[in-house]
């Protein structure tokens, strides 16, 4: 994705993808190269607000796994010009720097949706097996059924307070890149831990669609990889820890 300078104006030109939102949204954030021989990789690019228009259209929508409610699409950009006055910040080859920036917030976000749905396995697991009985009694009642829910009701409980550290860390403007590393990787594997462990309370009605649990599922994945996978965020806390801990 390049982006060249034009008189008054920038000439955006490339694909992105994976967008979301890209199917109906007007507005959006575009990363480019302003100067492709710039080393390393990441220096050398800018960011730019773009609305649609002639030049910039939608390639097409992508078929997904899970997280259907909102759309991903891929986004085409030929020779589309964009006003010098969208570059943000005003100066080229600040890209990098304003993409990074709104990580921690990212990733708390990320965080607190795999919050959300390692407590919806955990509600919807505790209630069914309340109700399905098996030789007699709720299979609540059954110790292998019991050590799922308290393993997922401790990564729910685990979870929460682990965003709310870095949330309250980033709500008064301290730094918490550990901490939002932290929340993103734990909740968003307790996310995935969660929505395997209620189906298999669910057992064969697991496979059907006629309950959320096959949803959860399929979106917790996601939680896994957006905002940086969860490979790089144990790098980034290991980084960190080293950091703050120098011998």
């Amino acid at each position: 994705m390049t982006a060249r300078r034009d008189g008054h104006d920038y000439v955006l030109k490339g694909t992105k993808t994976w967008i979301t939102n890209g199917v109906y949204g007007t507005c959006f954030a575009i990363l480019a190269k302003t100067d492709a021989g710039a080393e390393p990789r990441h220096r050398g690019m800018s960011m730019f607000l773009a609305e649609k228009g002639p030049g910039f259209d939608v390639g097409r929508k992508l078929r997904k796994l899970g997280y259907r409610s909102i759309d991903s699409a891929e986004l085409v950009f030929d020779d589309y010009r964009v006003p010098a006055s969208r570059l943000v910040g005003g100066a080229e080859g600040r890209g990098f720097q304003h993409a990074v920036g709104g990580l921690e917030l990212g990733r708390i976000n990320v965080a607190a949706r795999g919050v959300g749905l390692a407590r919806a396995a955990l509600n919807d697991a505790l209630r069914y097996s309340q109700q399905r009985r098996t030789f007699g009694k709720p299979i609540c009642q059954h110790q292998a059924i019991q050590l799922k829910l308290a393993d997922m009701a401790t990564r729910v409980e685990a979870a929460r307070l682990l965003v709310q550290q870095a949330a309250g860390k980033y709500d008064t403007g301290q730094r918490c890149d550990l901490e939002a590393g932290m929340a993103k990787l734990f909740a968003s594997e307790a996310a995935v831990e969660n929505s395997l462990d209620a189906m298999r309370v669910f057992g064969g009605y697991s496979y059907s669609v006629d309950f959320d649990v096959e949803r959860y599922y399929r979106d917790a994945p996601l939680m896994c990889i957006g905002e940086g996978t969860n490979e790089m965020q144990r790098i980034i806390i290991a980084r960190q820890l080293v950091e703050r801990h120098p011998a």
